[in-house]
């Protein structure tokens, strides 16, 4: 058989879905995932939540970056051991990218269903 290398993959797979199309994916899916930060910022005041990505969607990729002033550390550990996958920035950073290639928006709902029972847990 042939083989091919991944960047050979990648490049295909790209092409087979369009980047016009990545591209409308992923404003949606960062629109959800700030959408999700802001309601858990709502509902939970006392967190210290806040979306410091910049809103306009020019302005920023497939990434939303919240500011979770003094239990950071602890949200991002708890992430973590409940299977959502972030960066930490410090000192008080956490950084999402549901990249539109291999992410979902069931991915950001289990993303605000994690953090809601971790928030009503302290």
């Amino acid at each position: 058989g042939q083989t091919h290398s991944i960047e050979d993959l990648v490049r295909r797979a790209f092409a087979e879905v369009g980047i016009d199309a990545l591209r409308e994916k992923s404003l949606k899916l960062t629109g959800y995932l700030e959408y999700t930060v802001d309601e858990l910022a709502r509902e939970f005041p006392d967190a210290g939540i806040s979306v410091i990505t910049p809103r306009d969607s020019q302005q920023r990729g497939c990434q939303v970056s919240m500011n979770c002033a003094s239990r950071e550390r602890e949200l991002y550990d708890s992430m973590l051991a409940a299977g959502v996958i972030a960066d930490f920035r410090e000192p008080c950073i956490i950084r999402m990218a549901p990249v539109p290639f291999y992410n979902s928006f069931e991915d950001v709902h289990t993303f605000g269903r994690v953090m809601r029972e971790l928030l009503a847990e302290h």
